[in-house]
This record gives structure tokens, sequence and C-alpha cells, in this order.
């Protein structure tokens, strides 16, 4: 009986199954980064990510909420964030833009997501490996999926299409991390 076969189609099988959890490969940069620093959006990162946080938007100051902001990470950027106090380079962030329902219950007005608008994803990189790819910068690659096309970023260039709403973030590395409370506990072992 030949081993070789089953060998090589299990191999297969694990390399597929990493690259479809999302976790790194040892000889890869990110599974969602392609060599030439296109950036694919985690299909599987509700049940494979963990959730940092929500935001609540307003548009307008006194308006209702038009949109959820909800944020998710994999456990293991979650757990060198806490260690080191920063996102290692590969960390993806995925950010679920959501529009808002809203009704008055018996526990009061209470609001919900009602439906993914579009997603934005960021990935850490510290070290420019993609200087002439206008959607990375300032230690990050930066994408924009919309709901209707969620397999096609539609970003062009970051500085346009996404730094200024993260200029007020600059010093927290970009990141509104005060929205993250899971990693104000930075025990390594959680």
């Amino acid at each position: 009986m030949d081993t070789k076969v089953p060998r090589r189609l299990a191999a297969t099988a694990l390399v597929a199954a990493t690259v479809a959890s999302g976790a790194a490969r040892p000889d890869d940069f990110s599974p969602y980064v392609t060599k030439d620093g296109g950036i694919s959006r985690p299909a599987d990162y509700r049940e494979t990510f963990s959730h940092l946080g929500t935001f609540a938007v307003a548009s307008k100051p006194g308006r209702p909420l038009d949109e959820l902001h909800n944020v998710y990470t994999r456990p293991e950027d979650i757990r060198a964030y806490r260690r080191d106090g920063k996102f290692p380079d590969g960390a993806v962030l995925v950010k679920e833009v959501t529009r808002v329902g809203s009704d008055k219950l018996t526990t009061g007005q209470s609001h919900w997501a009602s439906g993914v608008k579009l997603w934005f994803v960021m990935v850490k990189d510290s070290k420019g490996r993609f200087p002439g790819n206008d959607l990375w910068g300032d230690g990050w690659g930066w994408a924009l999926f919309r709901a209707e096309e969620p397999a096609r970023n539609v970003a062009t260039d970051y500085s346009i299409d996404c730094r200024s709403c993260h200029l007020p973030a600059r010093k927290d590395d970009w990141l509104y991390v005060r929205g993250y409370p899971i990693l104000g506990d930075r025990d390594p072992t959680r």
C-alpha cells in the first residue's frame, strides 16, 4: 500500500483548512493578503474571530442611531495585544457596519443590528511590505467591501478612502481601542 498519497492528501487538507480558518502559515504574512498586497474579507469572521467591541453611531448629534460598528479579530491577535500592548504583524481586524433597527420594548427603547451595509478590513504591517500599493500605509493594509459585492475591495487609496476617519485614533496606532474592552485586560493566560 502506498502511504505517500494519503499523507500528501492529508497535508493538502491541512493547508486548505489553515487558509479557511484564517490561521497564518509560517511561510505567509497573512492568509488574507496576496503576494502583491491584495486584501480579502475573511468570510468566516463571525465563526472564528472574537468580538472586540461595538460602536453605536449617529450621523449627526441629536439624531437617532444610524449604524452599529461591530469589530472582530482573531483570538491569537487579542492574546498578542494583551501581552505586548500592540497588534502583531498580520493581525486582522474586521469592522462590520450594520443598519440599526429600533423599537420600544418592555425593557425600554431598544436598538439592534438589522443588516450589513459594508465591512472594513485592516491588516497590521509594521514592516511596510507593500510600498507601491496605495492600500497600505501607516502600518496597516486597508480595505472596504460593500454588502452587494462582499468579495471585492472597493477602496483604491487608503489615504483618501480610509485614513481621515482614523485620524482621531492616530496615537493608538490608528485604532479606536477605547471601544474594545476585551483588550484592556492584558492577562496573557486568557
